[in-house]
């Protein structure tokens, strides 16, 4: 089953850096978000990804490009243009990129791999969020529930802290950054029927979690699977402060691989 990941958005508020490079390839830990989000899929055995690209796709295209040799150990005799390898970091990963316009919305990127897609289910998700999600659970919910896209729903914990306050005006309980107002919200790792392809008209400027996720909610085939554990996206700086200050400390709960 094919991982379609949606990697072509610029970033914005992420400052700076996303002014060299797009926003998934900005670093956690020195890997591109990116590369964790595969992480996660290969762990549960997914490794055939297409990479939908748009804003600066040839950084991510050097990235695949290079990669073997940027994660092996060589020697280099420059005398005769040999090039050793002693030792490399290889992932059983089948990469395709394909460009799918600077400005484009997110439906239409989706749509623009139809033909390439076929008549197969697979799995979707943004190129900015990590998680402990279990994907083979989510994949057997979507086969049990028959409905033509299952998107993974999560409640983001709240921006601030929350207290109880007695009729005394004391505080009797502090919960730090709790869940946030009980609302579930798309979190992305979705899987998807090919069927969802009739939902995504021409254009564009189709944007996916807008026409197409509401057609399929009128025709009620559209499931949610509830995620109680981590998930997190990467959309402002202190997202990625947080992110890259967990994998610091060897306390990043999406990292379900081993070394």
């Amino acid at each position: 089953m094919k991982v379609v990941i949606l990697a072509g958005g610029l970033g914005t508020r992420l400052g700076e850096e996303t002014n060299i490079k797009p926003k998934p390839m900005v670093g956690i830990g020195g890997y591109p978000i990116l590369w964790h989000i595969m992480k996660i899929y290969s762990h549960y055995g997914f490794n055939d990804f297409v990479i939908l690209t748009g804003y600066k796709q040839e950084i991510i295209k050097d990235y695949f490009v290079n990669y073997y040799m940027n994660n092996s150990n060589v020697t280099i005799d420059l005398s005769n243009n040999i090039v050793d390898v002693h030792q490399t970091m290889c992932e059983p990963w089948k990469v395709t990129m394909f460009y799918t316009g600077r400005n484009t919305m997110t439906g239409a990127r989706i749509r623009k791999i139809k033909d390439f897609i076929g008549n197969e289910a697979f799995m979707l998700t943004y190129g900015d969020g990590v998680s402990d999600v279990n994907i083979k659970k989510l994949l057997e919910f979507h086969r049990q529930n028959g409905k033509l896209c299952t998107l993974t729903s999560v409640q983001p914990s709240g921006r601030f802290g929350a207290v109880e306050i007695s009729e005394d005006g004391l505080i009797t309980h502090f919960k730090e950054k709790p869940k946030g107002d009980g609302s579930w919200i798309n979190g992305g790792f979705m899987v998807c029927e090919p069927g969802v392809f009739d939902y995504i008209p021409e254009g564009e400027d189709i944007i996916w979690e807008q026409e197409p996720l509401r057609g399929m909610v009128a025709e009620r085939q559209l499931a949610a699977y509830r995620h109680d554990g981590f998930w997190k996206p990467m959309d402002t700086l202190k997202d990625k402060n947080d992110l890259n200050a967990m994998w610091a400390e060897g306390k990043a709960p999406w990292k379900i691989w081993k070394d």
